[in-house]
């Protein structure tokens, strides 16, 4: 979930990522609507939602951050907010509805207990590129898709610059507001007060300041870790060629001489 995304937080809008998920983990009312409207259903009441929530299985397995995750009876919604296409959306939200799942399902209880569980992608990116304003999946049979599995899992994909053909009224002002557009609605007039309070909030303007560092600091650690990469994958074919020595193979890829050693013994012991 971490990408580059700078700006003043005076100048924030709600499509920004920590905006976001402080205006709807801090009006759990404003949560509750939004829901009901990208849902079409009516919602009897919400938990209080969480913000940044960490899910963590065990130590070796891979850790995640929903944006904002809030239960009723029986259900559980994840909404997420994303600026940019990743290309890994499909697979995220199969990962966050499995963590959904675990996190519900105590030691003991049947699986039947489980409860119904949406996962919500906000894009402002088509990430399946055929110009729908909604991408919605349920599993379904191969051979006759009117038979559904009813195991209660739902991904939604919202295209957000589709949103003057979004299927309702109430949707299309939502995203239309999301995309910098006016607050048209009651809804979004209200989203529109609170953004305008929230830049004012010397607490949260601090530590959106401190959440972007930290997105800055893990996206560079990213591409340093990708180039990292690169090289050792370099200087294994480099190795394999046996064209030239440990020390200009070192220069050519900036590894030290004992990281290229160690390759060149990693290399030899799987092929002895």
């Amino acid at each position: 979930m971490s990408y580059i995304q700078s700006s003043s937080w005076e100048d924030a809008t709600l499509a920004n990522r920590f905006m976001f998920y402080k205006i709807f983990t801090h009006y759990p009312l404003e949560c509750k609507r939004l829901l009901e409207i990208l849902l079409h259903m009516e919602i009897d009441r919400i938990e209080p939602p969480y913000g940044e929530a960490d899910f963590e299985v065990d130590f070796d397995a891979k850790g995640i951050r929903l944006d904002v995750y809030t239960k009723s009876d029986g259900r559980r919604f994840d909404i997420e907010l994303q600026n940019v296409d990743t290309k890994d959306l499909a697979k995220r939200a199969r990962y966050y509805q499995a963590l959904m799942d675990i996190d519900t399902l105590k030691r003991g209880e049947p699986y039947s207990s489980l409860p119904e569980s949406y996962v919500l992608f906000l894009c402002l990116d088509d990430i399946f590129g055929y110009g729908l304003p909604v991408y919605s999946f349920q599993n379904v049979c191969s051979r006759d898709s009117r038979i559904k599995m009813n195991d209660g899992t739902y991904k939604i994909f919202f295209n957000a610059k589709k949103y003057d053909i979004m299927p309702t009224e109430e949707e299309r002002e939502f995203f239309r507001f999301l995309c910098g557009g006016g607050a048209g609605s009651a809804f979004t007039k209200d989203l529109d007060v609170l953004v305008a309070s929230a830049r004012h909030n010397a607490q949260w303007r601090q530590q959106f300041m401190t959440w972007e560092q930290e997105v800055q600091l893990s996206y560079h650690r990213g591409v340093a870790e990708g180039v990292k990469k690169g090289h050792k994958e370099t200087a294994i074919k480099m190795l394999e060629d046996g064209f030239l020595p440990v020390e200009r193979i070192s220069e050519y890829t900036q590894l030290s001489l004992e990281e290229i050693r160690a390759l060149q013994a990693s290399k030899a012991s799987l092929n002895p």
